[in-house]
């Protein structure tokens, strides 16, 4: 294995094939990543212009925010080191008329070819599930223009996160598929700032994100407790 490929964790990417198949299934495995779409769009989209703007939606799977990108105007490509899951996202894209370059690849091995390409990043529910994530946030630096946005959605390490995202939501009401998550790659705003501070982003704004998962209800709130959606921008 190269050195653009040491920031994967093959397990992870093994999960993510084998839930290929029912990515866009709004009633199945991964309902709750179809539940909260509409909010980490809206969020996004308050955050940043998209129409016109080049988007490079990382660690994409499936394609569900990447469409939801491609709709609002942004031009938009997907990146994603499953071929599972890109196969699935390329096959939906054609079937609803959309025009979404789907990459399946490492982030390093793209960024070495594609240095200070992109307007805005968007990285949802990826750095909990990467061996050195703030690597990842470095090279995320370097595929962004001065100036350009990066969103992020992640987990927060406490005793309320790991209640809700793996007790809850993996072992007692079945939202997600058991192992999904691993506590310890969880993060901190605070780790999170310092790691982006480190790679010359400036951290924006922070907002946390209720789920309810018996109304399949999503709302933005400011507490981060658990689930976390955060807004940079690189140094001009």
């Amino acid at each position: 294995m190269n050195n653009h490929q040491d920031n994967i964790n093959p397990d992870e990417v093994d999960k993510f094939n084998q839930l290929a198949r029912d990515w866009w299934d709004r009633s199945g495995p991964l309902q709750t990543l179809h539940d909260i779409n509409p909010i980490r769009l809206n969020y996004i989209t308050d955050s940043v212009l998209l129409y016109g703007r080049r988007v490079l939606d990382v660690g994409c799977g499936g394609g569900i925010l990447t469409e939801a990108l491609a709709r609002r105007g942004a031009r938009v490509q997907g990146l994603d080191a499953s071929d599972a899951v890109i196969r699935v996202a390329r096959q939906h894209a054609r079937e609803n008329s959309l025009e979404i370059e789907y990459i399946a690849g490492t982030l390093e091995d793209f960024a070495a070819e594609n240095s200070n390409c992109y307007d805005v990043l968007t990285c949802m529910e990826l750095l909990e599930h990467v061996p050195a994530p703030e690597a990842l946030l470095q090279t995320c630096a370097r595929l962004l223009r001065p100036g350009g946005d990066l969103i992020l959605a992640t987990i927060n390490r406490n005793i309320k996160s790991y209640l809700s995202a793996i007790i809850g939501a993996e072992r007692l009401f079945g939202l997600l598929p058991k192992g999904t998550h691993d506590y310890a790659g969880f993060i901190r705003p605070s780790e999170l700032d310092r790691w982006l501070r480190k790679a010359s982003f400036k951290v924006l704004d922070i907002r946390g994100m209720l789920y309810l998962p018996g109304l399949r209800y999503c709302a933005l709130t400011n507490d981060p407790g658990v689930n976390y959606l955060l807004h940079a921008q690189l140094s001009s």
